[in-house]
């Protein structure tokens, strides 16, 4: 049976993704899908759509709804369905508040309805047969926001390119991920990393079906980006995920400490003082309308919980660790991080503007690091210099320096330092720049990195480097040079640009200033 592209979009099949997809079949009314095999999972059988040559199933149940009694609580395994389960369109993302517009690239394009029946995912492979490398892609937004069904992070064009199995996720997110109830007794020791355990059941998930869709559950790679990559991170010090994968990619997340117990206690002490609960009232709150738990949540700092039950340690602090010391790692950030989300005023600010802003954020250094950073970039504005400090990867070099000393796999440390043409190259080198490469959906965010000739070269880099990393551990192809793994003595930097280049140690003088400094905002 073929499903014309109109088919498709009449009945919201598709979550919008086939409407981004252009082909000549579709401009002439020609049939552009077919339905694509039905693979037997654990849960039941599904029906998926074959788009351009991948097979495309979304909105698939990986645990039960998290409402009601099951809120805060570790997730639980789907009801199975009888017949065929047509999986065509995207499922919720986790109950969210919206977040501030991005700058660029309206974050990623992201659409998706919420609600707490949300612990789905959509497998995008190029077959069903064959055992090919899982990636398993974590969205960012923090631990507050975001959804894996967003445009920018389908992954049916790193599928198809890299001959994959891409595997993209909804976890729940800020309060309902991350409110530590554990004084609430036993039954709540693990609330406040449910979401992390959330993805550890997505990943047993890939172990126990991956292989009807065409993939390796032996060999799965997990990458996020941002909060994605933080929670990459902290999943590397998860003992419930041990074995579920086999590398892992941290882009602009490199995340050393999580949260203490006393500090997470605090806050829901607040939060339930607010509400005029006791602070052992946790029914009340599994009871509660979402959109008022939401409300009260207000401008909480939340996230993992170093909680000694399911994140029994700090993510890399003060070593890396040993539960994950056999998984290769691929680690680094973008240049000018925090250009993504500034306002204009701040992308053309003086030399006097930065220094009274750095003062803040770098107490008594602070103009001696903006000097240093001057001197050794004399054609650099005031606001290139105040977006490279503020973004120096402190944390991504110890990150890896950390991995490097256990001596049992590799770390592999990059640098974008790319420039976005849009907005006349005003952003520099932001945050989330890299996404649409290394998921080679770059020309579909024009708004974010421009329509050149540049554009698909440098994709092809990307994610020609995370693929490899997939396939073999080593991120180095034949399109790039040789990438070393990091070691303490050498440094060496992988500067991801329209040409690569390796740099031992760069920027030392920065880096030595910068040590201390592991937390810095991004604007």
């Amino acid at each position: 049976m073929t499903v014309t592209r109109r088919d498709l979009l009449k009945t919201s099949l598709f979550g919008g993704a086939l409407a981004a997809i252009p082909s000549a079949a579709q401009a002439a009314g020609e049939p552009s899908s077919a339905l694509a095999p039905v693979v037997d999972t654990a849960g039941g059988k599904l029906r998926g759509v074959n788009v351009r040559g991948v097979m495309t199933y979304r909105g698939i149940p990986y645990g039960a709804s998290t409402a009601g009694a099951n809120r805060f609580m570790p997730p639980r395994k789907p009801e199975p369905w009888t017949g065929v389960r047509d999986a065509f369109q995207n499922g919720h993302s986790s109950p969210q508040n919206a977040p501030a517009p991005a700058s660029i690239g309206t974050g990623l394009r992201g659409y998706a309805a919420a609600g707490e029946d949300c612990l789905v995912l959509n497998v995008f492979t190029p077959g069903v047969t064959g055992k090919r490398p899982v990636m398993m892609w974590i969205h960012g937004g923090g631990y507050a926001y975001g959804s894996g069904g967003s445009l920018g992070y389908d992954g049916a064009n790193l599928a198809r390119h890299g001959d994959v199995v891409t595997v993209c996720i909804n976890h729940r997110l800020n309060i309902v991920s991350h409110l530590y109830l554990g004084t609430a007794g036993e039954a709540f020791a693990d609330s406040g990393n449910v979401g992390l355990l959330d993805i550890v059941a997505a990943l047993q998930w890939v172990k126990d079906n991956i292989a009807q869709f065409g993939g390796d559950a032996n060999n799965v790679t997990i990458f996020g980006q941002s909060g994605g990559g933080g929670k990459v991170s902290t999943l590397l010090a998860m003992p419930a995920a041990k074995g579920l994968f086999h590398k892992a990619i941290i882009e602009s997340g490199s995340t050393l400490k999580q949260m203490t117990r006393d500090d997470a206690d605090q806050q829901t002490t607040k939060l339930m003082s607010s509400l005029g609960l006791k602070a052992t009232d946790a029914a009340a709150l599994q009871a509660m309308p979402i959109q008022k738990l939401l409300a009260a949540m207000g401008n909480m700092r939340l996230g993992p919980v170093v909680d000694g039950h399911s994140l029994p340690r700090d993510p890399f602090d003060p070593t890396a660790p040993d539960v994950s010391a056999d998984v290769p790692l691929i680690i680094g950030t973008t240049e000018t991080e925090g250009s993504y989300f500034a306002p204009p005023d701040l992308l053309s600010l003086d030399e006097a503007a930065v220094r009274a802003r750095l003062k803040d954020r770098l107490p008594g250094e602070s103009d001696r690091i903006y000097d240093l950073f001057k001197k050794n970039r004399p054609k650099a504005t005031p606001s290139e210099l105040y977006f490279t400090i503020s973004a120096f990867p402190t944390s991504a070099h110890l990150q890896a320096e950390r991995k490097a000393a256990q001596r049992r796999a590799p770390a592999f440390l990059y640098q974008i330092r790319w420039r976005t043409p849009v907005e006349g190259g005003r952003r520099l080198s932001p945050h989330c720049i890299e996404i649409p490469f290394a998921m080679q959906n770059h020309w579909q965010l024009p708004e974010m990195v421009g329509t050149g000739a540049e554009l698909q070269p440098l994709a092809d880099k990307v994610s020609g480097a995370w693929i490899a990393f997939a396939k073999s551990g080593d991120p180095t192809h034949a399109l790039i040079p040789k990438w070393p793994a990091y070691t303490a003595d050498q440094r060496p930097v992988m500067h991801m640009n329209n040409e690569w280049r390796v740099a031992n140690d760069p920027d030392r003088e920065e880096r030595l200033a910068m040590a201390s400094f592991t937390r810095l905002p991004m604007f």
